[in-house]
């Protein structure tokens, strides 16, 4: 992409201005890295310097601190402070208090106070005094109520303690009686908090030896509550300082647990010997930036002077055309001197090559007019065979719709030759139960007759034993009669014997009428029997007729299966035949779409080969027009 400025330069300008910048701008990029590196790493030495000093500070607080409340517990398990809770004997604890406040000037006094509140020994007789009768004021302070739960606490360390006058860390711990394990009081210690300005004292006078007057040091809780500033009072905040913290943690158990340590200074006074260095960069980089100007264009200079005779030899050559001239430039052993050499032999050879073009372009133009005919008749011959060829697919594609058709209408005489098969065989195995269900009623109907014959047997065998029954029925009724005679001849004696003759010839009576329509009813099942009997005969008759029938059916079933099965092996073989026929035809007509195919492409490659042609003969025109345009 070129820009708008460097297109109006020449040559010169351009090879100078991008020597200076291939010159200037990595050393300002360097200058700037370097600038940034130098700026980082004092970056980083203040943080880490700020941070050792941070650390530092707090180191020493949790120091003094945890000794103050080590101090403390032990004064609390002292015997003397014991007891004066106990007893009410304070003089002991007095004298103890009051030699402890004297070793330890950190403090501003020592004071022991009951479980209620009220003061019963301090260091200083002046400092009881004080307390006394504010028993509900040291229940209700912080340190009073934490050290009854056996803990110590900051707070009110903000403000002036109301009794002691200056602002002190209450440090306060539980006095425990070890027989039975009962509070009895309180100790208090009131660590003076103006010691914390000896404690950071040291490194101020480190940062005030480094020349950092802006140093500062601040203490506060995690809630953000300032607890020391060593700005003073009229701080209000960090502003645009450089902040570091340093933590104080739990690994040594203290009142200061959680506290603050923050190391402060200004950006401005950290980073003030970069901002120094950095003008002397800048004059250096200027000065830099001059002599790389003027080298540059020096150097420009050198390089474009053979390269503008160059452009006027060219030029005379493309505004005249005139080969025949030589080209002569004058320059040095260098690249350029190389260059103009080289140009010089392409001058010559472009005298050679016009003169070839001018022979080449003769030739060109013959061939090109002869290749233009004969692509000419090659595609109208082409276009005859194209359109042959199309009238043959035409009909490959009718006999091939017309082989499908063939081929669907096989495939269904095929299935129906199947079907009807299957129905022959079907109907085969029918008339072959038919045959095996009219054998077997024949045989039932032969046994049918049997019985029936056996049954009329029967029914005569009965006639005749109720015809005996009958005559048996008539000689008792003789009997009867006679007996009857008998028993009127007998008189009174025979009247019992004419009643039982009576009764007999009674019941010879009933046995008539019983056998005469036994006999009656014999009759009818005997005419019954014997129509049967007919029947059965006929129905005999017709079953062996039909059963004859059927195997005469069944004869003409099995030559009608033959037949089918003959029918579809041939349908099968015609159906395989049309699938091959078709098949043959597929590979006809995707033979014909080829061959489609490729005179199509055929015609495109002549077209392609008549338009090259076409092209050819003018390219062939414009070079002559080229060679024409130099005298050689």
């Amino acid at each position: 992409m070129s820009l708008p400025l460097l297109g109006t330069l020449s040559l010169r300008g351009r090879l100078t201005l991008y020597v200076t910048l291939l010159s200037v701008v990595p050393l300002l990029t360097l200058n700037i890295i370097q600038a940034h590196s130098a700026r980082g790493m004092l970056e980083e030495q203040i943080r880490a310097a700020l941070l050792r000093e941070a650390e530092g500070v707090k180191d020493l607080m949790e120091a003094t601190l945890a000794e103050r409340e080590a101090s403390l517990r032990n004064w609390a398990e002292d015997p003397a402070v014991r007891s004066a809770l106990r007893t009410g004997n304070t003089q002991q604890a007095d004298s103890l208090l009051t030699l402890l406040q004297r070793r330890y000037l950190t403090l501003n006094g020592i004071v022991l106070f009951n479980d209620e509140g009220h003061a019963v020994s301090a260091s200083m007789p002046a400092l009881r005094d004080a307390y006394a009768g504010s028993q509900d004021a040291v229940r209700s302070s912080a340190w009073f109520r934490e050290a009854q739960q056996g803990r110590t606490t900051g707070e009110g360390v903000t403000v002036e303690d109301p009794v002691i006058g200056v602002r002190v860390l209450s440090l306060a711990l539980p006095v425990v009686d070890p027989a039975t394990n009962q509070r009895l009081g309180v100790l208090l210690a009131a660590f003076d908090w103006a010691q914390v300005d000896e404690l950071v004292r040291p490194a101020l006078a480190r940062a005030s030896q480094r020349d950092l007057k802006s140093f500062a040091l601040a203490l506060r809780r995690p809630d953000g509550t300032v607890l020391y500033d060593s700005r003073g009072a009229e701080a209000t905040g960090n502003g645009e300082l450089l902040a570091v913290t340093a933590i104080n943690d739990s690994s040594v158990r203290d009142v200061a647990d959680g506290w603050h340590f923050i190391a402060l200074v200004d950006p401005a006074e950290a980073y003030a010997p970069v901002e120094r260095a950095r003008l002397p960069a800048m004059l250096m980089a200027a000065g830099f930036l001059v002599l790389a100007v003027v080298g540059a264009w020096l150097l420009a200079r050198g390089i474009t002077r053979p390269v503008l005779a160059l452009r006027e030899a060219v030029t005379r050559i493309v505004r005249e055309g005139d080969l025949t001239r030589s080209i002569d430039v004058k320059a040095g052993d260098d690249e350029v001197g190389e260059l103009a050499d080289a140009f010089g032999q392409l001058v010559k050879q472009l005298r050679d090559t016009a003169h070839s073009l001018h022979r080449g372009t003769r030739v060109l133009s013959d061939t090109v007019a002869e290749l233009h005919l004969a692509s000419e008749q090659q595609e109208r011959n082409v276009a005859r065979q194209a359109s042959a060829l199309q009238e043959t697919q035409v009909t490959a594609q009718e006999i091939r719709q017309t082989s499908l058709l063939a081929s669907e209408k096989a495939n269904d005489v095929l299935g129906r030759a199947s079907r009807a098969e299957e129905v022959g065989q079907s109907g085969e195995e029918d008339i072959r139960d038919s045959l095996g269900g009219f054998q077997s009623l024949l045989d039932q109907s032969r046994q049918m007759t049997e019985r029936i014959t056996q049954l009329n047997e029967r029914t005569r065998q009965i006639g005749g034993i109720t015809q005996t029954v009958k005559d048996l029925a008539d000689q008792s009724n003789m009997l009867a009669l006679n007996a009857a005679i008998e028993a009127a001849r007998s008189g009174e004696h025979g009247k019992g014997f004419g009643v039982v003759a009576r009764e007999i010839r009674n019941l010879a009576d009933q046995s008539i009428d019983s056998t005469e329509r036994v006999r009656d009813i014999l009759n009818e099942l005997g005419n019954a029997i014997l129509s049967t009997a007919r029947m059965t005969e006929a129905g005999q008759a017709r079953v062996e007729a039909g059963l004859e029938q059927v195997r005469s059916s069944g004869d003409r079933l099995k030559e009608l299966a033959t037949i089918i099965q003959d029918n579809a092996s041939a349908v099968r073989q015609i159906a395989g035949a049309v699938a091959q026929q078709n098949a043959g035809i597929a590979q006809i007509f995707s033979a014909v779409t080829d061959l489609s195919s490729m005179m199509n492409d055929t015609q495109q490659s002549l077209a392609a080969t008549t338009r090259a042609a076409k092209l050819l003969q003018e390219v062939s025109g414009q070079m002559q027009d080229v060679a024409r345009a130099y005298r050689i």
